[in-house]
């Protein structure tokens, strides 16, 4: 029976994450710590406390979900022997990590790169993020691209479900477009900036020069990526991937639904919560999903 890894991306993170790995095994604990002496701040405190704001700042939101995600792994990997991974943006770094194909300590490098480059971005060229419930992706693409200003698919989540971004202004008026196509709702999210917009290119260039600068390795697993839905075993195409997928949408629905035509049944969430496994459950409902915590 075939098995895919799926790791999850920003609005997973929650007070405490963590802090069972922190304590229950001598190995996790000596990530967290190589993790504070890295990032140069003790991000354990603030994945362990019970401060819901903080872990909202997306350069404490990102190290920490990628820290949890790929401790949680290391310490389930034995126990379970995927075909295929994926991970839904910022997910994706983790599912980079646990095909092999990047080291523990360059893929937090990368993240908070990454997360630091987003957070400028955000700063200079302002903008926002709304999920749409309850229409298609062609009506959505089509209002997005009839709507002046700068705004486009952020996420196909599953059927129903799609996130849209972009500067605040056109944001606000797809929103009523939108609504007046059938949309059940519209909710402006509260994240900082137009994440996986062209806003985002700024973040783009700087992430790129880091990801050119870090050492890849043949995966072990094929990739599924958010910018094409598709595998890949390539180190070309793995360090493109991750960079276009800043200014990309996600395309997640289409990514499990191509995985589940490659004969996977059974999908293991590895990392906090469970968003990703409640978007399968729309996605392809007759599969199984499992948390990895439930196999500790």
């Amino acid at each position: 029976m075939k098995s895919a890894l799926l790791f999850p991306g920003q609005g997973s993170q929650y007070p405490g994450m963590g802090k069972n790995l922190y304590d229950q095994f001598e190995i996790a604990k000596k990530r967290f710590e190589t993790a504070n002496e890295i990032l140069g701040f003790d991000i354990t405190e603030l994945m362990f406390g019970d401060d819901a704001q903080v872990l909202k700042r997306t350069d404490v939101t990102q190290p920490s979900i990628y820290l949890h995600s790929v401790i949680l792994f290391e310490m389930i990997r034995n126990k379970i022997s995927p075909s295929m991974v994926a991970g839904h943006s910022l997910g994706e770094f983790s599912a980079v990590v646990a095909s092999s194909a990047l080291s523990f300590e360059s893929g937090l490098k990368l993240v908070i790169t990454r997360a630091n480059a987003m957070q400028k971005a955000c700063e200079r060229n302002p903008g926002s993020m709304a999920a749409v419930i309850g229409l298609d992706i062609k009506t959505v693409d089509t209002v997005c691209q009839e709507t002046s200003g700068t705004v486009q698919a952020a996420n196909y989540n599953s059927p129903g479900q799609i996130v849209i971004t972009g500067e605040t202004s056109a944001i606000e008026k797809a929103s009523e477009k939108l609504k007046s196509k059938g949309a059940k709702r519209v909710l402006l999210l509260p994240v900082s900036g137009a994440f996986h917009s062209p806003l985002m290119e700024e973040a783009k260039v700087e992430l790129a020069q880091a990801v050119e600068n870090t050492t890849f390795s043949t995966p072990e697993y094929p990739i599924y990526h958010n910018v094409n839905s598709k595998p890949s075993h390539s180190v070309d195409e793995i360090k493109s991937n991750l960079v276009e997928q800043l200014t990309s949408p996600v395309l997640w629905q289409q990514t499990i639904e191509n995985i589940g035509k490659r004969g996977v049944s059974v999908f293991y969430e590895v990392g906090p919560k469970n968003v990703l496994s409640n978007l399968n459950k729309r996605i392809l409902p007759n599969s199984e999903v499992i948390h990895g915590e439930s196999l500790l």
